[in-house]
């Protein structure tokens, strides 16, 4: 256990703790959202039940129109404001599933809304944004990164007097995302010993952990985090929110340097534990959720399913409820979640090779390096005069993780001069 929440102290800076939404804020938010949130199906995955050697249950948020939880948040957070304060217009910053939420929200509610974006997001986020909102939203893409988006954002909320609209730090935001978790509660047929949810800014985490909290106390509550972004984890170890000075990006959906205030406040007194799962991972469950079920995924979306293997025998014969927090993956990603896959499994690795510079170098190492189920991936080689040897960029994919020994051994044997590249990051990443 990373921590525990029984054991965990912590004195609020501030002068009163946040409170956890009540009950009676997410009943409200329920009724809030009745007219635009799908009540979302709770399935049992038979596959995964079998691996684990548990009752694996789905809450399929990826099932929502906008593909993702995010919806009950935005919603019911304009459906708290006051007329007036619609008329002025909502804003936000995101390159993500927050402004589809955000941009359907004002469609339904007529709402004019103002969603800064990076002038990086790619295409497809901008057309789903467009999609979802219609005419009733504005896009302004501006800067070349989140931060600035959201400077953009707050500068455009003081002038107009409009209101912002945070991702995650809000009550009322926090009280939407609960929602999921009375779903939960009220179509579980079993009762639940375990719930994972992801964690990126924590609203989802702190909204349904406050409803399991009251409603059934005995589940362990598990916050799942990318191993690249473990801010929340990181923030509950200081005591207080930190922000990280660099964060691995890919898990998008997860992937923020700071939490929210109030969400860190009630994570940290309502989860049970933090799982860090590395990104490798998220993607070989990616491929597995598709190939397996054709459950089509985001990052974020596998996380919890990913987390599974890390608790594998502690939840052996539990009920286990994963949220499946959105499926908003971008089609063009999926050779980079192949190689992030092949790489976190041991099955694909990357050498830079000195060969001899003579007649049948080449044909040696066919021969009597390369296995019989190896496949050469990446072949990179330009010949160089008056040397001796020549540096060959070489991408080897295996059938089996245990084959890389004795490809390393082969290569000693014949006298191959070698260096592996996996290990070196940024080596790796202008060379491949």
């Amino acid at each position: 256990m990373i921590f525990s929440s029984a054991s965990h102290k912590y004195m609020s800076t501030k002068n009163q703790p946040t409170e956890a939404p009540t009950l009676e804020t997410i009943y409200k938010a329920a009724e809030n959202i009745r007219s635009v949130a799908i009540h979302t199906p709770l399935v049992e995955n038979l596959i995964l039940s079998e691996r684990f050697e548990a009752n694996i249950l789905l809450k399929r948020e990826d099932l929502q129109i906008v593909r993702s939880y995010k919806i009950r948040g935005a919603y019911n957070k304009m459906a708290s404001l006051s007329r007036k304060e619609l008329d002025k217009g909502v804003v936000c910053a995101s390159a993500g599933n927050h402004a589809q939420g955000l941009a359907y929200a004002c469609h339904k509610m007529k709402v004019k809304g103002t969603i800064f974006m990076p002038t990086t997001t790619p295409n497809q986020k901008i057309k789903s944004v467009k999609m979802f909102g219609r005419e009733e939203v504005e896009i302004v893409l501006v800067g070349d990164t989140y931060d600035d988006a959201s400077n953009a954002a707050m500068k455009f909320c003081e002038e107009q007097k409009a209101t912002y609209v945070h991702p995650f730090d809000d009550m009322d935001i926090i009280s939407g995302q609960g929602t999921v978790g009375l779903e939960i509660f009220k179509d579980a047929n079993v009762r639940i010993d375990y719930l994972l949810i992801a964690i990126g800014g924590g609203g989802v985490a702190a909204g349904a952990s406050s409803v399991f909290k009251k409603l059934s106390p005995e589940t362990k509550i598990i916050g799942v985090e990318p191993a690249g972004a473990a801010s929340m984890k990181e923030s509950i170890k200081a005591g207080h929110v930190v922000e990280l000075e660099e964060i691995d990006k890919f898990v998008d959906g997860a992937a923020v340097k700071k939490v929210g205030d109030k969400t860190f406040e009630i994570c940290k007194r309502n989860l049970d534990d933090i799982i860090l799962v590395p990104e490798g991972k998220v993607c070989t469950t990616i491929l597995e959720l598709y190939n397996e079920s054709a459950i089509v995924v985001e990052p974020a979306g596998a996380l919890t399913i990913a987390a599974l293997d890390f608790i594998k025998d502690e939840i052996k014969g539990k009920n286990v409820v994963c949220l499946v927090s959105g499926g908003n993956n971008d089609i063009t990603r999926t050779e980079e979640i192949k190689e992030r896959s092949l790489l976190y499994e041991g099955l694909k690795h990357y050498f830079i090779i000195r060969f001899p510079q003579r007649a049948g170098a080449l044909k040696n190492f066919l021969n009597n390096v390369l296995g019989p189920d190896d496949d050469i991936a990446l072949f990179e080689y330009h010949k160089k005069t008056n040397r001796e040897s020549g540096p060959v960029l070489l991408g080897i994919e295996l059938k089996n993780k245990e084959d890389f020994e004795p490809l390393l051994k082969r290569m000693e044997e014949q006298k191959i001069q070698y260096q592996m590249l996996n290990e070196k990051p940024d080596l790796f990443t202008f060379l491949v």
